[in-house]
């Protein structure tokens, strides 16, 4: 068995978590790397910000998308947002 190598988050340095893409979405990615850190300080300090700059009850994971090789939000509605399409 092939072990696959997973990019670590900029902001905690954890292992990203592979992560399918809905459907219906606009990407055209199968899947994207994403940290599902709770204690990443992008994710933690992220709550904050978008009530300061958006009024709105929001967060951001950190998403690496592998066919452009850069990491960038990733909307978040609550703690457990985005946890059904881990495809770990």
């Amino acid at each position: 068995m092939t072990s696959e190598k997973r990019p670590v988050c900029p902001y905690c340095k954890a292992e990203m978590k592979k992560w399918k893409v809905p459907v219906a979405s606009t990407w055209k990615n199968e899947f994207f790397y994403v940290c599902f850190n709770e204690n990443c300080p992008y994710f933690i300090e992220g709550w904050q910000y978008m009530w300061e700059t958006q009024k709105t009850y929001a967060s951001y994971r950190c998403k690496f998308d592998p066919d452009s090789g850069k990491y960038m939000p990733l909307p978040a509605w609550s703690v457990d947002a985005l946890k059904e399409n881990i495809m770990d």
